[in-house]
């Protein structure tokens, strides 16, 4: 039904003149150009012309990141600290945002808010951009009465968690991006440039090197039969992405061998104590009771190890046993963690020795992926040397074996 919602929604194009007579113009998303007319005469504007945009066939919408959503709590919050009303805070948003889909949202959850209902139920109704977290916080501040306040608290919560994951994809895309580069120009040379070269051995009328012969078969299978090949490993890709977002057992066996990876073990289990960190501080600082946020910070965790763990913890919580403790039982957290967090507990400041460790273990997440985006680069050399490389080579041992007998 909110789907629904929002594709019914569309840009409009209007140009008129305010109080004082200047002449302005602009774009509005709405359903009709009735509510658009209706919306610009409460702002003052008295329109002249309204003209519905017109949708192009190579221009699609972009679709929504958690980056927009960032950005979006940080605008709105932003407006309602300078005391701009929530309603006309989104029209300036969402009027003002370049990615048509997001400007649709933000209109439908407008709409929503003009006709009555609360900011947090508004939101819940698109779960696919706002999570439970999200819905929660928002409404703990609009019972609070510190919207505004909790708005930055998600805003810094998004930008920071965004931030660990930019950071951890940007190390992973450049090794990638070289690997396959590199797995291209091998099936090149195989099918293309390796068959030149055997042809030419063919008259020598004389044995050729074993890696030479290896390298031609190679090239041989891979033209004759690679297609075979390739559907097996497209197959192979096809069912294993399918039981990975189907499967909750294979997600669980492999955030367990993620967290178990030399080098990248490491980065996952600090990646994962972050977020817990971070959505508790946020969690707690606003208020929300301690059960409840254990029940947001093992969704936002991003490992199911993780996630398994804090909804244990959260069990053993609920039963009266500290958070200390119940960490502890979990064997998922270094001693330093837990022993932070016990301080947050006996002071009363969990909010704050959590959001300690959460910034603590953010630079390392930074540290760590620079450390391993720099051994990464010597060793992805190294195996394109090696593929292209050998090649290269196995082509030319025959031609320095004639020649050392000539």
């Amino acid at each position: 039904m909110a789907d629904t919602a929002v594709a019914s929604n569309a840009t409009f194009l209007w140009e008129g003149t305010d109080r004082r007579g200047k002449k302005i113009k602009g774009k509005t998303m709405a359903a009709t150009e009735a509510a658009v007319r209706s919306d610009l005469r409460r702002q003052g504007v008295v329109p002249s012309r309204i003209k519905k945009q017109g949708k192009s066939l190579f221009n699609t919408a972009a679709p929504i990141t958690p980056g927009d959503i960032a950005v979006f709590s940080r605008q709105l919050a932003t407006m309602l600290a300078a005391g701009i009303p929530l309603v006309q805070s989104f029209e300036i948003v969402g009027t003002g945002h370049e990615n048509a889909s997001m400007q649709k949202l933000i209109m439908t959850i407008k709409a929503d808010v003009e006709g009555g209902s609360a900011l947090a139920e508004a939101l819940a109704k698109h779960p696919l951009h706002f999570d439970d977290l999200f819905v929660n916080l928002v409404e703990a501040g609009e019972q609070a009465g510190a919207l505004e306040t909790l708005l930055e608290k998600i805003a810094t919560y998004k930008e920071k968690t965004e931030a660990i994951k930019k950071k951890i994809k940007k190390a992973l895309t450049y090794p990638a991006a070289v690997l396959a580069v590199a797995f291209i120009v091998t099936i090149v040379l195989l099918i293309f440039v390796i068959p030149a070269f055997e042809d030419l051995f063919q008259g020598f009328g004389a044995d050729l090197p074993a890696f030479t012969r290896v390298v031609i078969d190679l090239s041989v299978f891979v033209r004759t039969k690679g297609w075979i090949l390739a559907g097996l490993i497209t197959a192979a890709v096809v069912i294993f992405l399918y039981f990975k977002k189907r499967s909750r057992a294979m997600q669980q066996f492999l955030d367990r061998l993620a967290l178990k990876a030399p080098i990248i073990g490491p980065i996952v289990q600090k990646a994962a104590i972050a977020r817990y960190a971070r959505t508790l501080s946020t969690m707690f600082s606003a208020g929300v009771p301690l059960v409840e946020a254990l029940e947001s910070v093992a969704g936002a965790t991003g490992n199911i190890v993780y996630e398994e763990g804090v909804l244990n913890m959260k069990d053993e919580v609920a039963t009266g046993q500290r958070l200390q403790q119940s960490m502890e039982n979990t064997d998922l957290f270094p001693n330093m963690v837990i022993q932070m967090i016990a301080v947050g507990e006996e002071s009363g400041s969990l909010d704050e020795m959590s959001a300690k460790v959460a910034d603590f273990y953010e630079e390392d997440v930074d540290n760590a992926v620079d450390n391993l985006s720099s051994l990464l680069e010597p060793l992805i050399m190294s195996i394109l040397g090696v593929l292209v490389g050998g090649l290269v080579v196995a082509m030319y041992l025959p031609i320095f074996k004639m020649g050392a007998v000539v």
